[in-house]
Formats: C-alpha cells, sequence, structure tokens
C-alpha cells in the first residue's frame, strides 16, 4: 500500500482519513505524550496568567489577555486549537482537536463542553484509522453547558447552543439550536 508523505500534520489540518497504519503516526503519539505532560502542569495552574502560559505552550501561540480559561481543560493535542481574543472557556471543557479547532473572537463556552473534531471510520476493517474535520466557532457564539460540537461543525456567528445539545450540522448565524440531535428553535430576536 502507498501512502502520502506530506507531512502528517499538515494532512490532519486538510482534514480527511488518517490511515490507522500511516507511517508518521508515532509522530502523533509522541506529540499526544508530550501534550499529556503539559496538561497536567495547565491544570495545576493557579491563575489567569499561568493558564495562558501553559495553555500557549500546548496550542504553539501566545494567548490574548483578554481570554480567560478555568481549569480543569482536556485536550489530546493541542496544536490545531486556534483562540481568539476575549474567549471564555468555562471548567471541565474537552477540545479534541487533531482535525483543528477555530474559535473566533468574543466565544463564550460553557462548563463541560465538547468540541471534537475527530471519528473514526464506520466500516470496522477502517475503524482505527482516524477521519478528520475541522469545528469552527464563529465570532460571539455562546456554547451552552455540556453541549457536544462533532466533527466538520460549524457554529455561525452570534449563535447560541443550548445546554446539553448534540450538534451534528452546521448552526446558522443568529440562530438558537437545542436537543439531541440539535435543530432549529428560533432565530435570536424573534
Amino acid at each position: 500500500m502507498s501512502y502520502d508523505t506530506r507531512d502528517l500534520f499538515e494532512r490532519m489540518r486538510e482534514g480527511g482519513t488518517i490511515p490507522h497504519d500511516d507511517p508518521q503516526m508515532p509522530k502523533l503519539s509522541k506529540m499526544v505524550e508530550k501534550t499529556m505532560e503539559l496538561r497536567a502542569a495547565l491544570n495545576s495552574s493557579t491563575s489567569q496568567d499561568e493558564i495562558r502560559e501553559r495553555l500557549s505552550e500546548i496550542i504553539g501561540q501566545k494567548i490574548d489577555d483578554s481570554t480567560r480559561i478555568f481549569v480543569p481543560f482536556h485536550t489530546n493535542f493541542g496544536r490545531h486549537t486556534t483562540l481568539g481574543k476575549n474567549v471564555f472557556i468555562n471548567h471541565d471543557c474537552t477540545f479534541l482537536d487533531l482535525g483543528g479547532i477555530i474559535i473566533e473572537d468574543d466565544v463564550l463556552i460553557g462548563p463541560k463542553v465538547s468540541l471534537i473534531s475527530e471519528n473514526h471510520p464506520i466500516a470496522p476493517a477502517n475503524r482505527q484509522s482516524l477521519s478528520l474535520h475541522r469545528v469552527v466557532i464563529k465570532r460571539n457564539a455562546w456554547i451552552g453547558a455540556a453541549a457536544t460540537i462533532l466533527p466538520g461543525v460549524t457554529v455561525g456567528e452570534n449563535a447560541v447552543v443550548a445546554a446539553g445539545a448534540v450538534v451534528a450540522k452546521d448552526v446558522p448565524a443568529n440562530s438558537i439550536v437545542g436537543g439531541v440531535p440539535a435543530k432549529f428553535i428560533k432565530m435570536i430576536g424573534e
């Protein structure tokens, strides 16, 4: 079998399927181990400055001073997460970002929210492979407590995802969705 020889992390950012036996997978394992070490230090932080500093190290870019994160915070990788300005992430959130997570400015994320950019193919013979699709949370969106945003979803600008929702489809700008699976409830201002 022939494999794509481009850098594994570039291919992951592009999305799609990464075979479980890809020869570059050991690179991923090493990065995940490093992230686990850094995450332990992050989750023992006691100030916002320390949290931003340690999470900046995990994601590989400086987090703006206007962004606040409450620990514990969980991620398996971190390097494919982008955080805007004036973002608030409440306690006990999980970001699985191998496929990429983009959070724009002024976003509110409630406690126990999961942003999941990775999945596995359904076919049993291929199930160990990774299926990666970016999650995007647009400016000024609000993700309610314990909501789950699944791979490939974009939550539109100013949108609200109700607490406990499981979102498998894009959320239009200025709308409210809720439920399992999440469904349109109404437009904001109606």
